[in-house]
């Protein structure tokens, strides 16, 4: 009894020591045990945390997507206006268009940083020189089955072209984010040479962890995250993933939780095969779920998500976090008449912080609170009896529908009882 008097005792000691503001808002009503003390002592959270974009390069390239020069310079300009404060905007080698896209981004005079991506070779290191770029992400593959199997390479190779390129790219006046691609899938006794390598005027600004084909668990995340620093000396890490498996924002988030310096994400998580970690869901995972202030306006990420889906082609699935047009809309009767008047009771975060608006959906799972919901925000008044009737007329269509209805079909309906 004793000792669960003193746990007790803590967790009001710690309950009142505690910011409630951070977890429960008029924008958000989030889980307090987020911001618990025994939940934040393992965080080791960069205070120089920012966004690296790249839906213009990784994000482009999920099969089937092409984005002209005059809409890469729009998207740049929507994820500056959100306040990203970087911007991966192509790889110049892949065409004149691409290069002509780049460096007109980077004539715009946008607050974000603007990098190129490149291979290990010269001629893409001056192309990038040549688009006026801040700085570079230099690729080279380190994992294993990339070796072994597409490049047939081995690891002096690997070593040679990235400490020549380095050098280069410090010549040329350039930022250097090395991006040794496939990282979770390398040999250590490859990594351990390669990072040793990193050493002098073959020192990058920073070094990408690159979960290329989302294969790693958070907890590896975590483990390469410490083995990486300790290897480098406490260079930079900059942490990129996939989403083959789901766990894109997951392993990211455990990168920021080890300290990782940069988040690498594409707007709506597009990206090769299964995409890239999404912007919109990772950005407000640390701006809400963790309390750190990036800078971005979460306000403006529908309407970068809509335009990112209309020129790429790629719709956003209609329940997908933070952008998706069904989050804030319910058909379940129970609720209907708190969705408007206290929408913090059905949702983790109030609609118009990310300038949306509930929406009440009727249908086979609708009741009688939907229905009067309803007709209130239509105005119109129906006696109990009539209520009734028109809900069961409502289920009824929806069945045979197999769908939510929509407003001309219940406005159809509701004519009967007028």
């Amino acid at each position: 009894m004793a000792v669960l008097l003193s746990m007790l005792e803590k967790k009001e000691r710690d309950d009142v020591n505690m910011d409630t503001r951070l977890w429960k808002n008029e924008n958000y009503w989030v889980s307090g045990y987020n911001f618990d003390p025994e939940t934040v002592a393992g965080h080791h959270i960069s205070d120089n945390l920012k966004i690296h974009d790249a839906t213009l390069r990784d994000g482009e390239q999920t099969p089937g997507v092409v984005l002209r020069k005059e809409e890469k310079v729009r998207i740049a300009q929507l994820l500056d206006e959100a306040g990203v404060q970087r911007i991966e905007a192509g790889m110049p080698a892949v065409s004149d268009e691409d290069k002509l896209a780049i460096a007109e981004i980077k004539r715009r005079g946008l607050k974000a940083e603007i990098f190129g991506f490149v291979r290990a070779l010269e001629s893409d290191l001056i192309l990038c020189k040549e688009c006026g770029v801040d700085g570079i992400v230099l690729e080279v593959p380190i994992g294993r089955p990339k070796l072994e199997l597409q490049f047939k390479w081995d690891i002096r190779r690997v070593i040679d072209s990235s400490v020549a390129s380095i050098r280069k790219a410090r010549e040329l006046g350039l930022k250097v984010i090395y991006f040794p691609y496939d990282t979770t899938r390398a040999d250590e006794d490859d990594l351990d040479l390669l990072l040793d390598s990193l050493r002098g005027d073959a020192r990058p600004d920073a070094i990408g962890l690159v979960d290329t084909m989302g294969c790693a668990l958070p907890g590896a995340v975590a483990t390469m995250m410490r083995y990486i620093r300790e290897r480098t000396g406490g260079l930079p890490i900059e942490i990129h993933t996939h989403n083959d498996f789901g766990l894109a924002v997951a392993s990211t988030l455990q990168a920021v939780l080890c300290g990782a310096d940069t988040v690498h994400c594409c707007v709506n998580g597009l990206g090769e095969r299964t995409g890239n970690c999404s912007l919109e869901e990772i950005v407000c995972v640390i701006q809400i779920l963790l309390g750190k202030d990036l800078g971005i306006d979460l306000s403006k990420l529908q309407g970068l998500s809509d335009y990112v889906a209309e020129k790429s082609g790629i719709p956003v699935m209609r329940n997908k976090p933070i952008v998706g047009k069904d989050i804030f809309a319910r058909e379940s009767g129970i609720g209907a008449d708190t969705l408007f008047s206290a929408p913090l009771a059905m949702f983790a975060l109030n609609p118009a912080f990310l300038g949306k608006q509930p929406r009440l959906i009727l249908g086979k799972k609708s009741g009688m609170l939907s229905i009067g919901k309803k007709l209130e925000l239509l105005g119109v008044t129906l006696d109990d009896d009539r209520k009734r009737a028109l809900l069961g007329d409502v289920k009824a269509l929806g069945i045979q529908k197999e769908r939510a209805l929509t407003d001309e079909e219940f406005l159809a309906l509701l004519r009967n009882y007028q």
